[in-house]
């Protein structure tokens, strides 16, 4: 994080600064100022400084002389949802989706090279992963989105790739272009798309592109488990019908919203 103020046009440096340490609050949990200075490589006067305005605009709280992130980003993340016409159309139907195949369901797009995923829910007895709501992965760990890169041009799916890498979660994850882009290709030609341990051991998920609105373009429902539960007979005769008539129903609500 730099302290001066950069000579690029149409940017103010300490509005990045101020981002850069709520991401790294939020990722740390809460934080005293040493510690969040120490973890930053930063002056402990200067984290201070804007710890104590984002305290005092009441987005991050101190309590006992450790600060956290505010439910105020709540608020802020409850307007943005409600406004999206794919959580309006598709978390009813999300909810359907998780009972019927007992398993942990999500809906999610893209922004900015990532999957974001706009809703999850779990029927009782489905695994739990404690992924939250809003939460920004890599497009290729998941199939939710890889689902969501079989919309795009490959030209973009190149500009993702350019732009934002492709690390590796496991020893499953895609890191090359060329396979990444083959499996893209394939999901489009079979219209599901399949992750299996490549985000988190032991974990396969199955995931169906939507067909979406202007508002929200480029986004997919998907459903997850244990990779012992997900068979090609229980994929094939159970689970893709369910994937495919829930996100037919969320294309057809998602029209009148």
């Amino acid at each position: 994080m730099a302290e001066n103020s950069t000579n690029e046009p149409n940017r103010i440096q300490a509005v990045e600064n101020a981002f850069e340490i709520i991401e790294e609050v939020g990722q740390l949990g809460d934080c005293g100022v040493k510690e969040l200075a120490d973890h930053m490589d930063l002056p402990k006067s200067t984290v201070h400084v804007y710890l104590k305005t984002l305290e005092e605009s009441e987005y991050v709280v101190k309590r006992d002389g450790r600060y956290r992130l505010g439910f105020r980003f709540l608020n802020l993340g409850g307007w943005v949802r409600h406004e999206n016409s794919l959580y309006q159309a598709g978390r009813n139907e999300v909810d359907k989706l998780a009972r019927a195949a007992t398993e942990v369901a999500t809906m999610g797009c893209e922004e900015n090279g990532y999957r974001v995923m706009v809703y999850r829910t779990e029927p009782t007895g489905a695994i739990f992963n404690n992924a939250p709501i809003g939460e920004y992965t890599r497009m290729h760990w998941t199939a939710l989105g890889k689902a969501i890169l079989s919309q795009k041009p490959t030209a973009e799916i190149d500009d993702i790739i350019d732009h934002r890498g492709l690390p590796q979660a496991t020893e499953h994850t895609i890191i090359d272009r060329d396979a990444l882009l083959d499996e893209v290709e394939l999901i489009r030609s079979q219209g599901y798309a399949v992750e299996d341990e490549e985000r988190v051991k032991g974990v396969q998920s199955i995931a169906v592109p939507i067909e979406s609105d202007n508002q929200t373009p480029d986004v997919a429902i998907s459903v997850a488990g244990p990779k012992h539960d997900f068979g090609a007979d229980r994929i094939e005769d159970e689970l893709l019908p369910a994937l495919q008539n829930t996100a037919n129903v969320i294309e057809l609500k998602m029209k009148h919203y």
